[in-house]
């Protein structure tokens, strides 16, 4: 049985929803990925971007997710267009970062049509993206620099809070 109270209270806690139940399950994705990688960009050590080991740099992950927000924008608004940036700085890729997240929410938050089914923008450059964040935190303890542990089932995690500005985590290990 649902606790009908803390459902409504979840719901009021965050900012203005959509009609389109798909819609908003992006925008929390969106949020969750804000957070989650917020997590792996924030306080990288210095020469971070350029760590080395077998595969992509994190500086070109980090450039690469930034790709995959801009690709995914241009699904949804219907000009469907890729580019493969050359990465920044650290710094700079972690605003494109956060930039490319605020851009496709509102987009998604907005009365425009989406001109992609939201089942195939989750499936592809979101998903992705959730996956190279996984990247960069496994590279952050390779680089010996382990973000910290948490309960994500209770973090503050609120549809719309895409920036680098991030709730502090409600309970790590």
């Amino acid at each position: 049985m649902t606790n009908s109270t803390t459902t409504t209270s979840a719901i009021s806690a965050s900012t203005t929803l959509t009609a389109d139940p798909k819609r908003e399950l992006l925008r929390h994705t969106l949020a969750t990925l804000a957070y989650r990688g917020g997590k792996t960009v924030r306080n990288a050590p210095a020469g971070f971007a350029e760590f080395n080991t077998t595969g992509r740099k994190p500086g070109q992950i980090l450039a690469h997710i930034g790709d995959l927000l801009d690709w995914a924008l241009s699904m949804a608004d219907g000009t469907r267009q890729w580019h493969d940036s050359q990465p920044l700085t650290w710094e700079k890729e972690s605003e494109r970062f956060f930039g490319a997240l605020k851009r496709f929410d509102d987009y998604l938050a907005s009365d425009k049509p989406l001109q992609a089914p939201a089942e195939k923008l989750f499936q592809g450059p979101i998903a992705d993206a959730l996956t190279h964040v996984g990247q960069l935190a496994t590279l952050r303890r390779l680089a010996g620099s382990p973000i910290g542990g948490e309960n994500y089932f209770v973090a503050d995690i609120v549809v719309g809070r895409v920036g680098a500005e991030q709730t502090p985590p409600k309970r790590t290990f």
